[in-house]
Order: C-alpha cells, then structure tokens, then sequence
C-alpha cells in the first residue's frame, strides 16, 4: 500500500502582493516627482512674495533665498500708494468684468447655434476659424487698432474690453459647443412640443444648464484679461489714467534705477485677486472642462 508524500510545500509570496507593492511604489514615485515639479513651478511666486518683505539691501544680498531677513510690510502701503494703483485697480476690475459679460454673451450663444445647428460648409469654417487660435495679437493688432480708431474708441475702457473678448471669442466659442454638445436633446424636444422658440430655449433651458461652462470661460476670460499687458498699452497708450495693474508696473522702473521690492509687492497685489478667483471657482472650472471634452 503507497502513501502519497506529505512534505509541505515552500511558501511562496503572493503574487498580487508583490504586484500591489510595486503598483504602490511607482504611485509614490510619482506623487514626488509631481511634488517637485509643483515646488519648481511655485518657487517664482514664493520668492516674489518674500522678496516683496525685504528691505532694498535685503533684497541683493538675499539672492534667491526666499525668506526675507526682516519683514517690511511698508513695501505694500508704499507700492499701492507710489504707483497710484488705487486707480488702476479699478480700472482693471472695469476691464476685467466687461470682457467676462462680453465674452460669456458671445460665446454661449455662439456656441450653442454651432451645436444645434447644420449648415454646408460648416466643418470647413470650423477649421478656418480654428487656425486663428494660432495667430499671435503681434500679427493681427495693425488692423485691429486701426479698426478701433475709425470705431472713435481708441483710448477708451470699451476699446480694450472689445478687442480683449474678441481674441478669446473661438477658444470660448469651441469649449460652450462642446457642451451644449453632451446635453440631450429631449430637453428641447419637450420644449419645443410646448411651444417655446429656439431663442426661448436657449435663455430658459440651454444657458442655465451651463453653470459649469460659463464659470469655466469666464474663469478664463478673466484671467487673461486681468493679466493682459499688449492690449491695455496699446489701446489706452495716450492716457496713462485708464492703465490697468500691468501696465502700471512699470511706474516703478525709472531710468536709472528700479524699486525691485515695490515690484514684488506690486505683483504680489496684482496676482492675489485672480489667484483668490481662481480658488473659489475651481470646481465649476474643472467641471466644465470635463464636460468639454466629453
């Protein structure tokens, strides 16, 4: 009579915990990698914000040390005060807000009659219109300005806030009708066995679905417009009142010196509003890009 052997067999290491441990290593690798790249990409900002503290001394023996030494907090009082930027605040929240109401007009509309609608020739002029996302203001502002000029708006608000919603008109206009895009269509079928028009349909049922999308082109209207310097200088060059923050900070640069920590502090307070807009509509800007490429 044979008895099958009973030796007990090596242990060996389960294969899905050794998979899980590498999967583990390579997510930490990339979490630091990502962690580094995001202090490289910070660095700029925290050296401005503590190079904006430093005393005029301070600020060339610092290098590129970011922590100041002492804290000079005048620096802020004295850069809001010195380049006048009570003014050109205001004027940059004027510009600002006008190219948001322009641009969402113009765009959700737009967009909204690419998406619903057919016509021949419109894949060809969806591609026209798409090479111009490619073209530099450098190339285009001749025409522009002179345009502006014989409209009677050069040196105004209304002429920066005009050619600075233009020039995010198709990329604006592209992201809305790949929204309208992802909405069913049996919304408006009901709509329209109730009798509502296509423009009702569109104020009442197709606009106020678009939460996500208007915060995401406005959020990127904004910024742009907010942080534009070629259009503001060109537009209102003749009159140094209507400047925005950009362009005012070269109030501090003189022909013979520069106040580098008035600069800081001056950039510091142009970039911490759209920084603080930017935090609080995140999600709807996430959002809306998601629905986008949908």
């Amino acid at each position: 009579m044979t008895t099958l052997s009973t030796r007990p067999r090596p242990r060996t290491r389960p294969r899905s915990r050794t998979w899980l441990s590498l999967r583990q290593g390579r997510r930490g690798l990339l979490y630091l990698a990502l962690l580094g790249g995001g202090l490289i990409w910070l660095y700029p900002f925290l050296w401005a914000l503590g190079s904006s503290l430093k005393s005029t001394d301070g600020f060339f023996s610092g290098g590129l040390n970011p922590i100041p030494s002492e804290f000079h907090w005048s620096n802020y009082s004295e850069a809001w005060t010195q380049a006048d930027f009570s003014r050109f605040f205001v004027n940059t929240v004027l510009f600002a807000m006008g190219t948001v109401v322009v641009t969402l007009l113009a765009t959700s509309m737009a967009g909204y009659v690419l998406a619903r609608t057919d016509f021949p020739g419109k894949k060809i002029w969806l591609g026209l219109v798409g090479v111009t996302l490619f073209l530099p203001h450098g190339y285009t502002i001749i025409p522009v300005f002179d345009l502006i000029q014989r409209l009677h708006l050069l040196n105004t608000l209304w002429s920066v806030i005009i050619v600075q919603s233009a020039g995010g008109m198709v990329f604006g206009t592209f992201l809305f009708m790949g929204y309208f895009t992802t909405i069913d269509r049996g919304l408006e079928d009901a709509a329209r066995v109730d009798g509502a028009s296509f423009n009702q349909i569109f104020w009442r049922i197709m606009l106020p679905l678009s939460g996500p999308m208007l915060a995401t082109v406005g959020l990127f209207a904004c910024i742009t417009a907010w942080n534009s310097f070629f259009i503001p200088l060109v537009f209102t060059l003749s009159r140094p009142e209507l400047h925005t923050l950009s362009v005012g900070m070269f109030n501090f640069i003189g022909q013979n010196s520069t106040a580098w920590t008035l600069v800081c502090a001056g950039s510091v307070i142009t970039l911490l509003p759209i920084v603080l807009i930017f935090v609080a509509l995140q999600r709807y800007f996430i959002n809306g890009l998601a629905g986008a490429v949908k």
